[in-house]
């Protein structure tokens, strides 16, 4: 049974519908949750008021998204969570891996203060230990970042093989990491 089958039969009074809904998706959903608060207890009541939202939502007949409900309900999710650390005042950590996640990055354009200049350090710490790379990595590495080239464009403009561009850029990121560690740096962009 389709998502958009379950929706319409919960609609017109099948409470087994919504059940069988919540638990074909409750492990994304609450995973997706989980992976933003890092708080089982408040998780398991940001995913309760997300299918709150959603069942009042279907019942006023807001819903309009046929064949996108996990997306729909995703979006609630998120919009939960963004205002659990509004009314905190924190930022979320972002601690998922899963190639579903369509909010790997969750933006906040009020960065405390305090936030902006760790930023900023982590951004001058990196541009150093990107100037103490052999010149070879440091440009494919540039290229690759901050020109957004592929390995392929790379490989022509510096004329060497694509799988030589791929290995500078690969001992660059292992000698950013180990320099990094030597002088005990934080780098969460790497």
């Amino acid at each position: 049974m389709s998502d958009a089958y379950l929706i319409n039969s919960y609609i017109h009074g099948s409470e087994d519908s919504l059940a069988v809904l919540i638990n074909r998706h409750q492990s994304r959903i609450f995973g997706f949750i989980l992976s933003k608060v890092a708080d089982r207890p408040l998780s398991e009541d940001i995913f309760q008021d997300t299918f709150v939202k959603v069942i009042r939502t279907i019942k006023k007949g807001g819903y309009r998204e046929e064949g996108k409900f996990l997306s729909w309900v995703m979006r609630i999710a998120h919009n939960l969570v963004m205002d659990h650390y509004r009314r905190n005042k924190r930022l979320p950590v972002n601690r998922s891996q899963d190639d579903f996640d369509i909010f790997n990055f969750i933006q906040d354009d009020k960065l405390h203060i305090e936030d902006s200049l760790i930023k900023e350090q982590i951004l001058e710490d990196i541009k150093g230990l990107i100037e103490a790379l052999p010149e070879e990595q440091k440009k494919v590495l540039t290229m690759r970042l901050y020109r957004d080239m592929s390995f392929k464009e790379i490989a022509e403009i510096t004329g060497v093989s694509i799988n030589t561009a791929l290995g500078r850029m690969r001992y660059a990121l292992i000698n950013i990491r180990k320099m990094a560690d030597k002088q005990q740096l934080i780098l969460t962009a790497i």
